[in-house]
């Protein structure tokens, strides 16, 4: 049962104030690498000073951090990035609340229903819109906390730190430069969208690129030529062939999950003419690292997997691999640490519905940096369902959103403890 300053936490959580605050983060576009993003690191940064917190903002030294030989790699084009670091007091953080503010591209427009992907619409008890899963309701969540402690007047006993975090879509580059800044923390808890559950693993994932040569030709006399699509076809079984592989043993943390280290082709580009032979394509995608593997390793699979297609063309001109964008390390919370049972404590007694299952998700995520770089004991729990994201049906339950602030208070409560 929760204390008397467990219950006046709860009783201070304000959740037209939250459902306003993620409306306010939606309407923000705050695509990885624009201007947006700079903006909504700025007025995270004011929320949390409102809160009575220590703001450390940073403008990012991206030069500094790209000669970097940890350099988790990025995508999108970037000219600027700041940090935001927010806590209650100083010392070690026992508590670590995280939350990305970028969101990835709209895409088409006339797919999103009302044609406003940041209109943060509410139909019932769901909000729509870009970024309302992937997380801005677990960034709002996170300032929905400190700002119920303040209001009920709690003063903890050790601190509880927010960090909210840029370029996480692409890679990883603001939760980097948040861990070489060094700030730190006892455990932490990143809100991505877990559907209710407690996910104490992540898969890594690897962007490659191949580029596959062919010999031009004139349309009318093709074999002259050597069409790069159709070399490219036996990589691509190939690669068929090899996700098969690496997904017949799996932890049994994947088990909601048919193929949690996929291997996929994202885009493929090949000739610049209708009526000539292509002769080159290039494929990129992404490959899943299974845990606990070094990505290196992975890295070395797909290039022998493909070095060893039998091909006479490919063997005089193999295809060139190469790693660019986003590269994802696996990572976990130690087995039988004490965040998970107090975390699920917390959502057992919020919502009623018993101890959360505990998973594990095929994507990357700031998880292996701040567990892995930062030594920060770190699992994800935050309103939304991944299936959501990434999607013009992007959506969160608001109902889902206000049970996770409140065991997102209890935690904080009981894991820093109070002043008296």
């Amino acid at each position: 049962m929760a204390t008397a300053v467990e219950t006046r936490a709860l009783a201070a959580v304000d959740d037209a104030r939250t459902v306003r605050l993620l409306e306010e983060l939606v309407r923000v576009p705050s695509v990885t690498g624009t201007d947006a993003e700079s903006d909504l690191q700025h007025r995270c940064a004011a929320l949390l000073t409102e809160a009575d917190m220590d703001v450390d903002t940073w403008r990012l030294d991206l030069d500094e951090l790209r000669a970097d030989p940890r350099f988790p790699g990025t995508e999108a084009p970037r000219v600027e990035g700041y940090g935001v670091v927010a806590t209650t007091g100083d010392g070690v953080p026992a508590l670590v609340l995280q939350g990305h503010v970028d969101v990835v591209p709209t895409g088409d427009l006339a797919k999103w229903e009302g044609g406003d992907p940041f209109g943060a619409r509410i139909v019932g008890d769901v909000m729509h819109g870009r970024g309302t899963c992937d997380m801005k309701a677990g960034v709002a969540a996170n300032l929905a906390v400190v700002h119920a402690l303040r209001a009920a007047g709690i003063r903890l006993a050790r601190p509880l730190a927010v960090h909210t975090v840029v370029s996480e879509e692409d890679g990883g580059l603001g939760a980097f430069a948040t861990m070489l800044r060094g700030h730190t923390g006892e455990a932490a808890v990143i809100t991505e969208p877990t559907s209710g559950t407690v996910i104490t693993a992540n898969a890594g994932a690897l962007t490659f690129r191949l580029e596959v040569a062919g010999r031009a030709a004139h349309g009318s006399t093709a074999y002259e030529g050597v069409n790069a699509f159709e070399v490219f076809w036996p990589v691509y079984q190939a690669l068929r062939e090899l996700e098969e592989r690496r997904n017949r043993d799996r932890d049994p943390l994947f088990d909601d999950y048919p193929v949690p280290y996929p291997i996929s082709v994202g885009t493929l580009r090949a000739g610049d003419w209708a009526s000539s032979v292509p002769d080159l394509l290039v494929a990129e995608g992404r490959m899943g690292v299974r845990l606990g593997e070094d990505p290196d390793v992975a890295r070395a699979a797909l290039e022998v997997a493909i070095a060893q297609v039998d091909d006479p063309w490919l063997r005089d001109h193999p295809v060139r691999v190469t790693w660019p964008g986003g590269q994802f390390a696996s990572g976990s919370l130690p087995e039988g640490h004490a965040l998970i049972g107090e975390i699920g404590a917390a959502v057992a007694e919020i919502t009623g519905r018993g101890t959360p299952r505990r998973t594990a998700a095929p994507y990357g995520s700031d998880l292996r940096l701040y567990s892995g770089i930062g030594g920060i004991p770190t699992l994800h729990y935050g309103p939304g369902d991944v299936r959501f994201a990434h999607a013009p049906r992007e959506q969160v339950s608001l109902a889902e959103l206000r049970e996770v602030t409140r065991a997102l208070v209890l935690l904080a409560v009981r894991r820093c403890g109070v002043i008296a």
